[in-house]
């Protein structure tokens, strides 16, 4: 047989789809050259053809080889019936080694209702002994009324590096999200949505995206309320976030409170509790204030770390994951059913702490990316790492339950971006080689995903834009996951706006989102205006933009001035969930995001033009939280801000 043979067969195997169909219906096929760097990626050696040939016998060998299957996914809390036995006699244990059931030997094994976790089950027959990863799930996910006895709520979603207090350090904090759950709370919201808080490195003096974090298994410490330090007002002052000189000015102040600090039991638990994971991590931090905050350029040995600066940055988690848990306490004391909504971003920073604390789980030379769509005609490289199937599943998925424990333990609800990722990835290697897409262990992550959101009595909402296969949504609402619609690409053939969800229930509707322009924005034209300032686009086609965008507003219904008629649009759709981004709210004009734009539009960096403390009093609140009341989305008795 040819090289070229036995790399796709080997590219078949390892679940790379030979091709995909472009957004114009083309059909692109996977390359050679693509399949090598995505075996490669996935830890397959491919490196000459003699390599090829024998990682393909030996996959196939040792799937051939095996009695028992390499996984089994069961439902938690009912007995189950495992097709399989051969006599065996075996032992059922927890990560932790405990001993949970055991069975003599039979023709099948029967396991008793277990609780949702990821078990090892430990066969031997006949002198041989195999182990099956046992995944027991729940069928479905937790649903908003399972949660909170309701069926319909609505939300805000805010841009916390944005939030203005007179206490902060210029960069929104998280007693100023504590502060704007109760402002919500206060008017009927259910829950609050933010952008992610994941790490974005302490050493990392460059890094403001919230979409690229160092590791998503972290919090980002720059969000730790300092409870109103001095020598920031300049900060606070300044039109836009100035992360160059908050971070290290919120730095300072932080080291100034460690060099105090005592010991705390609760501290030395919460070291304990995180385990060699945390250790890790702080390991990290503490080498990148030495080697730098990109690990690809470290020595290949960068020796130890200095244990109190590894202390130092454990303590700073321990302080963060606190005020966190304090602002989710204080959201549902609020009244909202819910409390936080947070947000989990597709990947981490190929070069951050995440990468490498999980090397041994990480795609290795490439980039998750998306190919052409209608949201991004020219393709998308998200210089993001990715997890390695083959490499996740080796590992009992341990890594990506880490990442939704950390997520999920602090909020009611969590928003998982670009869902599809579940499913298959887009990849793109550093070789040069085009994308390609590459099977994910789709019902496996459902039931990891499953079985974190019954541990932490979470729902989730799947972001799912965009192109995805047929039947997918299908699949995921029978899973019970949200799905995530958008009134500005929900239009029928007529250019006219659908109702949100087209009349699914289980669905958060929206008007806008951090990457859209906001409704102002979207009715003025501002990022076409952008869009044609930065040469993205002409005159001419800025101009048809404008118009056929004119023409929708003019066939939506109205009830009054547009953005009352567009949230009691959302707000009387069928959705289960309904979020109002604050900058609507307030009447903004410009974006969050500019996707597509790094520099050249200040992404990240918007502040609301109004004080957490004037917000609790300003009418345009009021006006859409009575319109949602009006619905009957409001809980039955709202908190009280302060």
């Amino acid at each position: 047989m040819s090289t070229d043979h036995d790399l796709a067969a080997l590219a078949d195997l390892c679940g790379i789809l030979p091709a995909y169909h472009d957004l114009h219906g083309g059909q692109r096929n996977t390359s050679p050259e693509t399949q090598r760097a995505l075996l490669a990626a996935d830890g397959v050696d491919v490196s000459s053809p003699a390599a090829i040939r024998e990682s393909l016998a030996a996959l196939r060998h040792a799937g051939q080889d095996r009695w028992f299957p390499e996984e089994v996914i069961i439902e938690a809390g009912a007995e189950a019936h495992l097709g399989f036995g051969l006599g065996a006699i075996w032992a059922l244990r927890t990560g932790d080694d405990e001993v949970v059931a055991e069975g003599l030997p039979a023709d099948h094994i029967t396991l008793p209702p277990l609780a949702p976790d990821i078990y090892v089950l430990r066969a031997e027959a006949s002198g041989r002994i195999e182990e099956v990863t046992v995944l027991a799930a729940p069928s479905r996910l937790p649903s908003i009324e399972d949660l909170t006895g309701q069926i319909r709520l609505w939300g805000l979603n805010c841009a916390l590096y944005g939030l203005r207090s007179g206490t902060n350090a210029g960069l929104g904090d998280f007693d100023d999200l504590a502060r704007m759950a109760e402002i919500a709370g206060g008017q009927g919201a259910g829950f609050l949505g933010i952008n992610p808080i994941h790490s974005m490195g302490y050493a990392d003096r460059t890094a403001i995206s919230p979409y690229s974090p160092s590791h998503r298994g972290y919090l980002n410490t720059s969000h730790i309320a300092l409870n109103g330090a001095d020598g920031f007002q300049a900060i606070r002052a300044a039109e836009h976030v100035d992360y160059a000189a908050h971070k290290p000015a919120h730095s300072a102040a932080l080291e100034a409170m460690f060099a105090v600090f005592q010991g705390d039991s609760g501290f030395d638990a919460f070291r304990q509790a995180g385990g060699a994971e945390l250790a890790r991590f702080a390991r990290f931090e503490a080498l990148s204030e030495v080697h730098g905050p990109d690990w690809t350029r470290w020595p290949d040995d960068p020796g130890p770390a200095e244990p109190a600066r590894e202390t130092f940055h454990a303590w700073l988690q321990w302080r963060a994951d606190g005020q966190l848990a304090e602002a989710q306490a204080r959201a549902k004391a609020a009244g909202m059913p819910l409390g936080l909504y947070l947000d989990l971003a597709v990947g981490p920073r190929r070069d951050g702490a995440e990468a490498w604390c999980e090397r041994d789980a990480i795609a290795q030379g490439v980039s998750i990316g998306a190919p052409p769509d209608h949201l991004s005609p020219e393709g998308q490289n998200w210089s993001l790492a990715a997890f390695a199937p083959r490499k996740l599943r080796a590992r009992r998925y341990a890594p990506l339950r880490r990442i939704l424990a950390a997520t999920m333990r602090h909020a009611g609800v969590i928003r998982i971006d670009h869902v599809l990722g579940l499913n298959r990835s887009f990849w793109i290697p550093d070789d040069g080689s085009p994308g390609g897409y590459i099977r994910q262990p789709f019902e496996a992550l459902l039931a990891v995903i499953k079985i974190e959101a019954a541990r932490h009595a979470c729902a989730v909402i799947g972001e799912d834009l965009g192109l995805v296969p047929e039947g997918f949504r299908e699949t995921m609402r029978g899973h019970g996951f949200y799905g995530y619609s958008v009134l500005q690409y929900e239009k029928d053939h007529e250019g006219k706006f659908r109702t949100p969800g087209d009349g699914a229930a289980e669905v958060l509707a929206c008007f806008a989102t951090h990457d859209t322009p906001t409704l102002r924005g979207y009715a003025g034209g501002r990022d076409v205006d952008w869009w044609r300032d930065l040469g993205l686009i002409d005159a001419d086609r800025a101009d048809e933009i404008n118009r056929q965008r004119q023409a929708e507003l003019d066939r939506m219904p109205r009830a009054g001035a547009l953005a009352t008629s567009i949230h009691a649009l959302l707000a009387h759709a069928p959705a289960a969930l309904v979020a109002v981004q604050l900058d609507d709210v307030l009447e903004a004009v410009e974006a969050q995001n500019l996707p597509g734009t790094i520099d050249a539009h200040p992404n990240w960096r918007r502040k609301y033009d109004v004080d957490l403390d004037d917000l609790a009093r300003d009418p345009r609140l009021r006006d859409i939280a009575s319109i949602m009341r009006g619905a009957g989305r409001a809980q039955p008795q709202g908190g009280t801000s302060r």
